[in-house]
């Protein structure tokens, strides 16, 4: 048994409770200089995210325009842009993953590669940690880390290719209490930049722990984080749907 995974679990809610949640929306706002630097926002955007927990669905209200959502399903490895008014189907694209290729750190993304780097990173953050438990998710317990003068537990993570992710391998850091300090990863769409993700102000949703304040930092070669942050998640309210 993973002792450290069976702690972080129960901290979070428990399986007892994720099992009863089959989705969430969420109340959401993104900010920070990589959505400007990618040509899709250089202002705050609010947007209702919808997610079924059970597989990776999610859904974006309004995506880009007041009348436009978004959808991304990886099991079909699909995004689609939607009409609010009559949930019709207006742009598509499959197998969008590879069109990241030849990009460079200030390449402009289209509407759509936004949604889907977006789309699979919030399904990824609202699960987690209840995801490890899914089929083909390796885990297993590193060695400790201090920062911020806490002792952090690290837990190594590895992803089967059926979940988009933004790498298959990653590191996540819990506190003594259980809950989620930061996560590592590469950025496989976004040129394999490395990071160091900051979670934080807890809150408990329908009896789940759910960090509302989330910063994406570059992560330096001594696994330090850069000084400043270029994303930025807050999160405002979330129900379960």
């Amino acid at each position: 048994m993973n002792n450290l995974l069976e702690h972080v679990i129960s901290a979070h809610g428990g399986r007892e409770r994720w099992s009863q949640i089959g989705g969430l929306q969420v109340d959401a706002t993104l900010h920070g200089s990589f959505w400007a630097v990618r040509g899709f926002s250089d202002k705050p955007f609010r947007e209702t995210v919808t997610i079924d927990t059970r597989r990776e669905l999610i859904r974006f209200s309004p995506w880009a325009q007041p009348e436009h959502d978004l959808m991304f399903r990886a099991e079909d490895d699909v995004v689609e842009l939607r009409a609010t008014a009559d949930d019709s189907v207006l742009e598509t694209h499959s197998g969008i993953r590879s069109t990241y290729k030849g990009y460079d750190l200030t390449s402009p993304w289209k509407p759509l590669q936004v949604g889907y780097f977006i789309g699979y990173a919030m399904w990824n953050y609202l699960t987690t940690p209840f995801l490890f438990d899914h089929p083909g998710v390796a885990t297993r317990e590193g060695e400790s880390w201090t920062e911020n003068g806490e002792v952090w537990h690290t837990l190594h993570v590895e992803f089967p290719s059926s979940i988009a992710t933004h790498t298959a391998k990653q590191t996540f850091y819990f506190g003594e209490d259980g809950l989620l300090r930061r996560l590592d990863y590469d950025v496989d769409v976004n040129v394999g930049v490395a990071v160091a993700h900051y979670v934080g102000g807890y809150r408990t949703f329908e009896g789940i722990q759910i960090p509302t304040r989330r910063r994406v930092h570059r992560r330096n070669a001594d696994n330090s984080a850069g000084e400043n942050w270029s994303i930025g998640i807050d999160i405002n309210n979330v129900v379960a749907v």
